[in-house]
Order: structure tokens, then C-alpha cells, then sequence
């Protein structure tokens, strides 16, 4: 190997490229020819700790773009300088490349020739395979470790190729990621070292399996004049407007204009999360009211609703102990009925984002000058997990606000499989990046599940997905508009939602196990 390549500035250079093979840029050779630089310059580490080194270089740039948008969340703190985004987005790649250095560094240990001295042999399929492995494992802990950051793993490139991202179904994201990584290892091996078999039974086996997902029937849709339709809105009001003294009712006139007219079939209308910035829960104290009572509230969006219409909606709640005193707050979401009375549960969410939704050692970091970025003093509580609503007229609809979606096999009640998903969210404060990305994972867990999903942002991309991961309507970024479609149905159970992310210890187990054997009859 060349010194160059393995410079720290080339390493850190080639993790920023690779994150190009997601949304918005999607060039997704890239991240195969960053996934596959990491493995040559893994292998060719003269030491374990140069392999982490490696590692954490290629990690470090790698996340740091693909997490630059981020510091957009800053720009609308008041208590917080815009320009300390940027270290943010510094600071989460630092912890970040933790998990690319684990996995080049658990590789190099178990399967390069330097880790037992034979440092005349060149790279073989036996440590691609181990490396596609350890990168499952590292992955999912990634997901998993301090509540979880699963945002963007790397099988995500692949939803705009449509027969490889379909393996979802089958794998699960994180398994797929590891397939992505052989991928990429196969074809360093034949690109630097003309080694074909690798890299043809890599990607034979990957033919396979996209040539089975794709004979897959695609999902239904209702049809008929009288067919449910589902009706997405987004009103275009941004993080900036919420400092503006009319913000409330603007935001609230924008979604009743957007939600149409009650029409001879049933409709089901869905609003982002947060956007009803008023209380729509009876039995607060009176004080807790002074912007609006909550049945004129629910009035205002009934008056959209013809008589078998119902609405989804978010906003906040708030929870009292027994002695009037504030607990915390839910960011929650409630179906609304055409006469203006909420459904008889509400949905809260409950993986919640650390610094964004409550400030961790609130009592330590609130002197030093530090708060959640989301306005308020009140901080939020995590609800039960994955719940459905039981929506008259639709069945039962899963919830999933905001970031909750990008965990995979986290996402559905399986007590109870739900006909779709609904996933609010506000990606205002996700700059040009964040919602792209977003709504690509949106669609990946449609793959996993086998079950469409209703995205709803106040500044978009809000969308109707598919039972597998395509746009049926959508309406782009920062436009106001409604994306409206026939009710798509779920598809089967997936083999994923039946087994979930053990899937991923599966195919993790089955490349460790072809590696022994690779080695094995090399000797």
C-alpha cells in the first residue's frame, strides 16, 4: 500500500466522500468506493491500533457530513450561539467514528494476516467477510448504546435502487449494510488484487436475492369511488416564523387551508408533529388555556371533516402529578373525530432526543448556560413504545414522531400489526440534508415492514409511502401543498417483521462461518 493512502487527511477525505451515496447527493458508488478504500487500508494496518486509527479517520469525516446539518438546529436558539452547531457536528462525528474504528480494528484482529504476522499475504475474501460482519455488529450497537444514533446506516444508499433496497424485506437495513460492505471489499479485492472469485460470489449472491425481492407483488391500493384516501398536509411554515407574535393562529389557518373539503369518500387527514400549538386536552387548569379553549380548537379542525372523515394531528401535552404540580410534557399525537371529540387514547412519543426534547442532567449542564433546543422549560416524557390508534373507519394506524422511524425493527407494535404507519415530524430544523435523509429511512422501514407510511412536516418532504418504500404522492421541500392518494394497504408480513433485527445476527453469524471455511481450505 501506498503511504498516501492511508493518510490521515486521504482517510478523512474518503469517509466525506462516502457519504455522498446518500440523500440528497445519492451517489452511491461513492460510499462502495469509500466502504472499500476502509477495508484495503483496515487490512494493510501494521498494528491494531493503526487499524482503529484508520478507522476513526474514515469515521470522522464520514459523519461529519453526513451529519452537517445539524448545525441548522442552532441557528434558532436564542440561549445558544448559531456558530456552536458546528462543533456539535464535530463532536457527534468524534464519538461517532467510534463504531467504523471498532469494526476495522475487530476485522484486522480476527482475520488480517498481520494480526498472526504474515505480512506477505494480500487481502481474501475471509477478511472482507469478517469486516462485513463486525460492521453489522458495530452498526447496530451504534443504534443502540446511549438510547441509539441509527441515523443513516449504510444500507439506506441503497432506496433509490429499488430491487437492492427491497432486500430489506428480507435482511433487515443493518444486514443489508454488511452486504454493502462485502460488496465493497469483493470489489477492492478484484479492482486491487484481481481476485475474482470474491467478488463474483459476492455479487451473484446479491443478484439472487434483488432478483427474488423484486418478484415480489407489489401492494394494493383501495379503489372505487368510495374508497378511503389519505391526505397529507404541509403548510410550509418554518422554525423562523415561531418567534413571529402570530406564529399560532398562522400555522393553524395554513393546515386548515391545506386539508381540503369533506368529499363522498372518507379521507383521512394528517397534520405534522407539533404544529397545533394550542392545548387540545380538556381538564387543565384554567391558566393553561390562555391562547384558546380546547373544544374551539378541535372545532376549527373538524370544520374540514365531512361526516367519515377523521384527523391525525400533533401536539403537546402535558401531565399533571396529584397535586397540580407539572411532571413533563408529551409530544403526542391525537385522532380527531368530524364532531370535534379526540379519540379515546393519545399516542406520546418515546424514544426521544437527548438536548433536542429534555436536557440530561438538567441540574448539572441548565447552570452552565446549556438547553434543549426546543423552546421551553418543561421537559418532555418517553411514552410506552410503539402503539397503534385505533382510527374509526381506517383500522389501526402505528405512530412514529419524528426521528423514531430511523430505528429499525424499533418501529411497530408486533402485538398488533397496524395497517400503516403514521410518522409526524418537523424536519424544519433539519436544513437541506436532514429531510431528504429522513425520508429515506422513512421508506426503508416501509421496506423492512411491509406496511406504507404517511409522512407529514410542516416544511416538508412530506410524502405517502408504500408498502415497498415508494413515493406515491409527495410534496417537496419548503413548498406548501398536500400530497393526497388512495389509501395504500399493507403487503404480507415480512420476513423481517417477523423476525426483526435478529436477522442481522443471522447474516453477521453466516459471514463469520464462510470466512472460517474461506480460511480453512486455504490452508
Amino acid at each position: 500500500m501506498a503511504p498516501w493512502a492511508a493518510h490521515p487527511l486521504a482517510l478523512i477525505l474518503i469517509g466525506a466522500v462516502a457519504a455522498c451515496g446518500f440523500a440528497p447527493v445519492e451517489l452511491w458508488p461513492l460510499t462502495l468506493i469509500g466502504l472499500g478504500w476502509l477495508a484495503w487500508c483496515a487490512h494493510d494496518a501494521p498494528s491494531l491500533r493503526a487499524a482503529l486509527w484508520r478507522g476513526w479517520l474514515w469515521g470522522l469525516g464520514h459523519f461529519t457530513v453526513n451529519n452537517n446539518w445539524i448545525q441548522h438546529a442552532f441557528d434558532f436558539q436564542d440561549r445558544m450561539p448559531p456558530e456552536l452547531g458546528y462543533f456539535a457536528v464535530v463532536a457527534l462525528a468524534v464519538y461517532l467514528a467510534a463504531y467504523p474504528a471498532m469494526a476495522a480494528g475487530l476485522a484486522w484482529r480476527l482475520a488480517s494476516p498481520r494480526s498472526t504476522g504474515d505480512t506477505a499475504a494480500g487481502p481474501g475474501g475471509s477478511f472482507v467477510l469478517v469486516f462485513a460482519a463486525t460492521w453489522i455488529a458495530t452498526e447496530w450497537l451504534r443504534a443502540t448504546m446511549f438510547t441509539g444514533y441509527a441515523w443513516n446506516p449504510i444500507g439506506v444508499v441503497w432506496v433509490p435502487v429499488g430491487p437492492v433496497g427491497r432486500t430489506a424485506a428480507f435482511i433487515g437495513t443493518y444486514a443489508l449494510s454488511g452486504v454493502t460492505v462485502a460488496m465493497a471489499g469483493a470489489a477492492m479485492l478484484l479492482v486491487l488484487y484481481r481476485r475474482w472469485r470474491m467478488a463474483v460470489g459476492t455479487a451473484g449472491s446479491v443478484l439472487a436475492v434483488t432478483l427474488v425481492a423484486s418478484a415480489q407483488p407489489g401492494p394494493a391500493t383501495s379503489v372505487g369511488p368510495d374508497a378511503p384516501r389519505v391526505r397529507v398536509v404541509q403548510p410550509n411554515v418554518g422554525q423562523q416564523a415561531m418567534q413571529d407574535g402570530d406564529y399560532d393562529p398562522r400555522i393553524l389557518t395554513a393546515m386548515v387551508a391545506q386539508s381540503g373539503r369533506p368529499q363522498p369518500y372518507p379521507r383521512l387527514v394528517v397534520w405534522p408533529e407539533g404544529a397545533v400549538n394550542y392545548f387540545l386536552e380538556d381538564g387543565y387548569p384554567p391558566d393553561w388555556y390562555w391562547k384558546g379553549r380546547p373544544a374551539d380548537i378541535r372545532r376549527r379542525i373538524a370544520s374540514v371533516l365531512g361526516p367519515r372523515d377523521m384527523a391525525l394531528v400533533g401536539a403537546t401535552a402535558i401531565e399533571f402529578g396529584p397535586d397540580g404540580e407539572v411532571l413533563g410534557a408529551g409530544n403526542s399525537v391525537y385522532a380527531v373525530a368530524p364532531d370535534g371529540s379526540l379519540g379515546p387514547r393519545r399516542y406520546d412519543k418515546a424514544h426521544l432526543v437527548p438536548y433536542g426534547e429534555y436536557l440530561p442532567m438538567r441540574a448539572l449542564l441548565a447552570p452552565m448556560g446549556l438547553s434543549r433546543l426546543v423552546a421551553g422549560e418543561i421537559d418532555y416524557l418517553a411514552g410506552p413504545g410503539p402503539r397503534n390508534l385505533d382510527v374509526p373507519g381506517f383500522g389501526a394506524i402505528g405512530m412514529q414522531i419524528c426521528y423514531e422511524i430511523v430505528f429499525s425493527g424499533e418501529v411497530v407494535n408486533r402485538a398488533e400489526r397496524p395497517q400503516m404507519l403514521f410518522n409526524p415530524s418537523n424536519d424544519g430544523w433539519f436544513g437541506r440534508w436532514g429531510p431528504p435523509q429522513h425520508l429515506a429511512q422513512a421508506r426503508m422501514r416501509a421496506i423492512e415492514e411491509g406496511l406504507p407510511i404517511l409522512r407529514s412536516t410542516p416544511t416538508g418532504i412530506s410524502a405517502v409511502i408504500d408498502a415497498q418504500g415508494r413515493l406515491l404522492a409527495s410534496v417537496p421541500h419548503e413548498r406548501p401543498g398536500a400530497a393526497e392518494a388512495p389509501m395504500p394497504r399493507p403487503l404480507p408480513p415480512t420476513l423481517f417483521s417477523r423476525m426483526g433485527n435478529a436477522m442481522a445476527a443471522i447474516v453477521a453469524a453466516l459471514m463469520l462461518g464462510l470466512a472460517i471455511a474461506i480460511r480453512r481450505r486455504a490452508r
